[in-house]
């Protein structure tokens, strides 16, 4: 079953490794790229990558399931969404939803990063 269009596993292909066993490639990062409708967010006690997609992305069926468009689009990347986001970081680079459906979740996208 291929995955949902809001995955972050779309951008994966499935390879074998030498002794046959199938794993899922890197997924490529999209990467910072400035856009003049990104958005800045100032991080508070309690937010969540989860919370942010949500907030920001709402519109979309799960817009929380593409937390990790916000984790990839900072210039330094969140390699871990478990790890608190207060005091690690002062602000966030949140991705209009225009460039979250029109070049992040596209087949055609541009990576820079």
């Amino acid at each position: 079953m291929p995955p949902n269009v809001y995955s972050r596993y779309r951008f994966c292909t499935a390879q074998n490794d030498a002794q046959g066993r199938r794993f899922l490639s890197q997924r490529p990062r999209f990467g910072f790229q400035s856009f003049p409708d990104n958005r800045t967010h100032i991080v508070k006690m309690g937010d969540t990558l989860w919370g942010l997609a949500a907030t920001y992305f709402a519109g979309i069926q799960r817009p929380d399931g593409l937390w990790w468009v916000i984790a990839d689009f900072q210039p330094d990347p969140i390699h871990d969404a478990t790890l608190a986001l207060w005091g690690a970081r002062e602000q966030l680079f949140i991705p209009s939803l225009r460039t979250v459906l029109e070049l992040i979740l596209t087949d055609r996208r541009v990576v820079n990063g």
